[in-house]
């Protein structure tokens, strides 16, 4: 049975299918192969349980204050402060790119959002100051990676539903990680353009009254942040209500710029409802195939096989990590999410680890397939905001961001109090 699922599974995904159909599909497939009863029967069901969580409430919302803040101009402006603050650092705007991913990924929860709002703004000047391609390329596509590991993150949320965790203890989790993360991609650009200091394009100069005075753009990002992070830690607000206060002071902030019109709502509100949607249908599709698993025993099969290996915590661990990254080259991240961590939690947790810190852990390698080939959903953002070019620049220069990333994951297993202190502080 595992075998065969396997196989169906990368079949479906070689033939260039929809994840969510893809996911879908294969329950379809294994219903009749292996269960007695029609399990299609439960979909209906199964589809109103799923659905009726509150806590996904706040995917839709933590997009649509993404929208907003990239569509009011807050995201250009936000750019453009990080340039001048960063850009004397060996790299120049390459770590503008990182930090402004970073201050972004603070208010949207989404990687995509963050890649695709970076990026826009950031791509033209590869060519204007000279920097080498590549890398630069990978900058984006890494610092989008940030959008769900920093709070708030839609992922994080995701985790806490699927293992029934907290997610304000996720989001405190993450945040130190998420800002040693940054700092690693911006400690890679640095290495790598002092070993070739051509890497590194022109350097941008700016008095100390320019950066003083654009501090005025950060303000909103941060405030956004703050608003929504804070009234969840203040008690005085749910996560999913937290993300509809954002989306109120984003809404607030747009009418003060004078950049709140029906045209741009419209434009919020579409743009989120289609991200919504590729959402919604992976969570689905993939809740119907576990639903699936769980019934036909292929989920015990695999779990049973897993715990038959004998293997001591530190070796499941290093299996654990082996398997994500190896998966992550050909699922989409949430369909991943959503598919392996109802078997991986349980195993891990019984092993003796902390969901809070596994859950920021998987969060980390799931953000490595995020700028992984051949289906790492950030190289495809960045590579479809270029107007020409292989998309083998964007992936060789993500991969030393991918290094950055193994060496945080080595840095949490050995210093678990990095993901695990500032939850212990506020219990």
């Amino acid at each position: 049975m595992i075998a065969t699922t396997l196989i169906l599974l990368l079949v479906l995904i070689g033939l260039s299918i929809p994840v969510g159909a893809a996911l879908g599909v294969l329950g379809l497939i294994l219903d009749p192969l292996y269960s007695m009863l029609p399990l299609t029967r439960g979909i209906g069901e199964l589809a109103w349980s799923t659905n009726n969580e509150f806590l996904l409430v706040a995917i839709p919302l933590f997009i649509l204050l993404g929208e907003i803040l990239l569509r009011s101009g807050f995201a250009e402006r936000m750019y453009g402060a990080m340039s001048l603050w960063l850009s004397w650092l060996p790299g120049g705007l390459m770590h503008a790119n990182i930090g402004a991913s970073a201050l972004f990924a603070a208010t949207s929860g989404s990687s995509v959002a963050t890649a695709a709002t970076v990026g826009t703004v950031a791509l033209p000047q590869i060519k204007r100051y000279g920097y080498n391609e590549p890398l630069f390329l990978g900058s984006l596509a890494a610092g989008g990676t940030l959008g769900i590991l920093i709070p708030p993150s839609i992922n994080l949320v995701l985790y806490g539903v699927l293992t029934n965790s907290s997610v304000p203890k996720l989001y405190l989790a993450g945040i130190v990680p998420g800002l040693l993360l940054a700092g690693l991609f911006m400690l890679t650009v640095i290495v790598g353009c002092i070993v070739k200091p051509e890497w590194g394009g022109r350097r941008i100069t700016a008095s100390w009254g320019e950066r003083f005075a654009s501090l005025a753009h950060l303000a909103p990002p941060l405030g956004i942040f703050f608003l929504v992070v804070g009234s969840i830690y203040a008690g005085l607000a749910t996560p999913t209500e937290a993300a509809a206060l954002g989306v109120t002071g984003a809404m607030l902030l747009a009418a003060w710029s004078r950049r709140l019109t029906l045209s741009m709502l419209r434009e919020a509100v579409e743009g989120t409802m289609k991200a919504t949607a590729m959402i919604m249908l992976i969570i689905l599709a993939a809740a119907f195939l576990n639903f699936v698993m769980s019934a036909t025993g292929i989920t015990d099969a695999i779990t049973s096989s897993i715990r038959g290996l004998g293997f001591s915590p530190v070796q499941m661990l290093v299996v654990i990590v082996v398997f994500y990254l190896i998966l992550g080259c050909f699922m989409e991240t949430l369909s991943m999410m959503i598919t392996t961590i109802p078997i991986v939690a349980p195993i891990m947790i019984g092993l003796g680890y902390d969901p809070i810190w596994l859950g920021i852990l998987i969060i980390v390698l799931v953000e490595a397939a995020l700028i992984t080939p051949p289906v790492g959903l950030n190289l495809f953002v960045v590579q479809s905001l270029r107007k020409s070019g292989s998309m083998n620049a964007v992936i060789v220069g993500s991969m030393p961001y991918v290094a950055a990333m193994a060496v945080l994951m080595l840095l949490l297993a050995v210093f678990p109090d990095l993901a695990l202190f500032l939850p212990r502080v506020f219990e």
